[in-house]
């Protein structure tokens, strides 16, 4: 197995005269659940097509799993999972019988057949729904099925568009759950598009983030939100008058100074001792009740990436 799982260089591809994916180079290493972050139209669905060879590069390269998407897609294709739009599924079939057809799609042979069935319906806590036709099946079992489906064949990685997208909290948690203990126990490694900033976080131990079609970091998320979001610090009290806020806005470490509802909520560009801001309000009249300081959220570093590349 090679140390990257994918490698790009310059990958390119645009369609008349926009350009979906711009100069996109990354190592995503073997093992990784790796989080692809951008809003709708940025090029992260381009970009797996691009990686299982469905689409052919304008400039640049790229290898999957040591193959070149270019001249060796059928190797990428045959030792990866895809769930992208559609789940893939017959919904006048049971959920035993729709992984049964396709694993004799995947050639598995009879006696692995049944074991491999059996194993991933267990994981994903839908053996005992083995016999329901899939099509009364709400949207999230379904999406549990055709994770199943995508992994069925032992795959090295498996790219998965979107998989939580439409489902309510509680099943895109159990999903999250599933997936990331079925990752953990097969050692597959993950090529995950979300817009679900939370899910990538909890996730995701390597991300990137897209906008029209360029690659604007990559990163864990730990040091994304360091680098990029900054820390934030809440201080309850009173007295954070708007000239105040006018004046801490002004000041070079503060990037944001909003309050609200009794909380003054401070956005610091970078690694600032809170101490002194402490002070500046006690000295400016305000009255401090509690000091809460913490790194930024994946979503927080993620808007600010969004709003630099404006």
């Amino acid at each position: 197995m090679p140390e990257y799982a994918i490698e790009t260089v310059g990958l390119s591809r645009s369609f008349g005269t926009v350009q979906a994916v711009d100069d996109v180079s990354m190592r995503i290493p073997t093992g990784t659940i790796f989080g692809f972050l951008g809003p709708n139209g940025s090029g992260k669905t381009t970009t797996i097509r691009l990686l299982l060879g469905l689409l052919e590069p304008g400039r640049g390269s790229a290898t999957v799993l040591g193959f070149d998407t270019r001249s060796q897609s059928n190797d990428i294709r045959q030792r990866t999972g895809a769930l992208l739009e559609h789940p893939g599924l017959y919904e006048r079939l049971s959920a035993q019988e729709n992984l049964e057809f396709y694993a004799r799609v995947w050639d598995l042979p009879a006696t692995e057949r049944d074991e491999r069935v059996k194993e991933l319906l267990t994981h994903m806590s839908l053996w005992d729904r083995r016999e329901d036709q899939v099509g009364n099946w709400s949207r999230g079992m379904k999406q549990k099925l055709a994770v199943a489906r995508a992994m069925l064949h032992r795959p090295a990685l498996i790219f998965l568009d979107e998989p939580t997208s439409g489902l309510d909290p509680v099943a895109s948690a159990a999903l999250r759950e599933d997936l990331s203990s079925l990752v953990a126990r097969e050692g597959v490694t993950v090529f995950l598009t979300t817009h679900n900033l939370p899910e990538a976080e909890a996730v995701c131990n390597l991300v990137g983030v897209i906008r029209e079609g360029r690659l604007l970091a990559i990163d864990s998320p730990a040091n994304l939100r360091s680098n990029t979001g900054g820390q934030k610090v809440e201080i309850s009290g009173s007295g954070f008058a708007p000239a105040l806020l006018e004046e801490l806005r002004l000041r070079p470490e503060i990037s944001s100074a909003e309050a609200k509802n009794g909380t003054l909520m401070l956005s610091l560009r970078a690694e600032t001792p809170v101490a002194p801001l402490v002070r500046l309000l006690v000295e400016a009249g305000c009255d401090i009740e509690e000091v809460r300081k913490g790194a930024a959220s994946l979503e927080q570093a993620f808007l600010t990436l969004m709003e630099r590349e404006a």
